[in-house]
């Protein structure tokens, strides 16, 4: 199976790591992983004072920040993975590879706020869902913090 993991380094990426290495029954190294961050862009103002060259290497300076600490934890778990990053709107170039590299499954950690605040805010996860038409399994950081504490989630 082809899973394609969207990372973006906070603390909900470490939660839905750790759900990946805690259900290795069925996730585990037997499968091929891909992990992309996408990483914002600099404001136009701000990019016109620079060099391509220089905001090339901002941008993969920020990418390697949040992949590293993944290729570390995918070592220690003997898990094989492409890492890759984006430049713009997550939600979107989330979805375009997901469906440009014909991936089985998409994961990714959401903050697990309630349904309306995701109208009112619009979160990544949800414009995902929205954008989507690979299967998605979004971990919820309210409920994945209940687990790793040792409390049921209520389903």
């Amino acid at each position: 199976m082809k899973i394609l993991l969207a990372a973006d380094g906070s603390a909900y990426t470490r939660r839905m790591l750790a759900y990946v290495a805690a259900h290795d029954e069925w996730l585990g190294s037997r499968h091929r992983y891909t992990v992309l961050h996408c990483v914002s862009p600099l404001p136009h103002r701000a990019a016109a004072f620079e060099s391509v060259e220089v905001i090339r290497r901002f941008y993969d300076d920020d990418a390697e920040s949040v992949l590293r600490p993944i290729r570390e934890f995918f070592k220690s778990q003997g898990i094989e993975a492409t890492f890759t990053h984006e430049v713009g709107p997550a939600a979107e170039h989330i979805a375009k590879l997901a469906a440009l590299g014909r991936f089985d499954l998409l994961v990714l950690g959401s903050h697990g706020h309630e349904a309306l605040a995701n109208v009112v805010l619009g979160s990544v996860a949800t414009k995902v869902l929205a954008l989507c038409t690979t299967p998605v399994l979004l971990i919820r950081g309210d409920r994945l913090a209940a687990a790793e504490a040792g409390v049921a989630s209520p389903d």
